[in-house]
């Protein structure tokens, strides 16, 4: 399994912020069942200077990122117009156990 970190910025429209709240149930239904598999590891929202939510950041754990990329492709914030920009890179976590 590959760690993966991954940062998403919303669009910047004037309704983004009520898409990223139309979709945030379904959004979190998916990083629940992602936890209880073992490939979300952590993360959450990305505020602004104002405590907006703008964006996300969190460390997934997948075969590869081709997984990723097919989990993005389904992804409420992907599919309702939520993330505009992705960026995916691959990351070691610390391990505090090792």
């Amino acid at each position: 399994m590959t760690q993966y970190a991954v940062v998403a910025y919303d669009y910047t429209d004037d309704d983004a912020l009520q898409r990223r709240l139309d979709q945030r149930e379904a959004h979190l239904e998916g990083i629940r069942a992602l936890a209880s598999e073992g490939k979300f590891l952590s993360g959450g929202a990305i505020l602004d200077g104002e405590g907006r939510m703008i964006g996300s950041n969190a460390h997934f754990c997948f075969d590869d990122q081709v997984e990723l990329e097919n989990w993005l492709e389904t992804e409420p914030y992907m599919t309702g117009l939520v993330w505009e920009h992705v960026e995916i890179r691959e990351v070691k976590l610390f391990d505090p156990t090792a």
